[in-house]
């Protein structure tokens, strides 16, 4: 019989498919592979969804219990990923209604090691603003553009995820690639863009006039 390794996860070696028929077969510790591979993808779909940070753990982590207690019910037909986002979108969506939060934007950015500190600071605020206008788009056209310019899904996965048609997947990625590049043009014609001031400037003197 076929071992598989936690490690597998990294490389894909094992399908989901068999990993789920070892979870079910009482292999538990095996259902953390299927957790790895879609941490990534899952967080940024419910973050379309919900921006509170703490929130979004809890909700993540209600989808993986709820899957893995319908992990019986999964059959194969469409990629396991597809069938947890369902899960995932229907957590998410039932935390709003739960709690009517309110969004906020707070992006999280990663900077480059090897950036000197000035392009640095020009992609960190360029990530800022594009995660920003991503933010601003409204839901039905955010999730769909996250799933199909972030996480690369095809027009069927995302047309089985969320449960529309084909041809409104379409309409839908195309309409928000059309807003986004009007929402970044009309910004980008602002004369404080990176506009290094306020906050920024006094955090910078204080730093330098303590460290004379």
């Amino acid at each position: 019989m076929e071992v598989i390794k936690i490690d597998d996860y990294k490389n894909h070696k094992v399908l989901d498919f068999d990993v789920i028929k070892k979870v079910l077969s009482g292999e538990k510790g095996l259902y953390e592979i299927l957790m790895r591979r879609n941490n990534q993808k899952l967080y940024r779909v419910i973050k379309s969804y919900i921006n509170d940070e703490a929130l979004i753990k809890d909700v993540m982590q209600d989808t993986y219990i709820r899957a893995y207690e319908k992990l019986h019910q999964f059959n194969g037909k469409s990629q396991f990923s597809t069938w947890l986002i369902r899960i995932g979108i229907n957590e998410a969506l039932r935390e709003l209604r739960s709690n009517q939060i309110k969004k906020a934007t707070n992006p999280v950015v990663e900077e480059s090691k090897d950036m000197n500190p000035e392009k640095a600071i020009i992609q960190k605020e360029a990530k800022w603003i594009l995660e920003k206008t991503i933010e601003s788009l409204p839901e039905k056209y955010r999730v769909i553009y996250m799933l199909s310019e972030v996480e690369n899904m095809s027009i069927k996965d995302i047309s089985d995820c969320l449960d529309v048609s084909v041809s409104n997947v379409k309409v839908r990625i195309h309409r928000a690639k059309h807003m986004l590049k009007d929402k970044l043009y009309k910004l980008s014609q602002k004369p404080n863009i990176f506009e290094f001031g306020f906050s920024k400037c006094d955090d910078l003197v204080d730093y330098v006039m303590k460290n004379l």
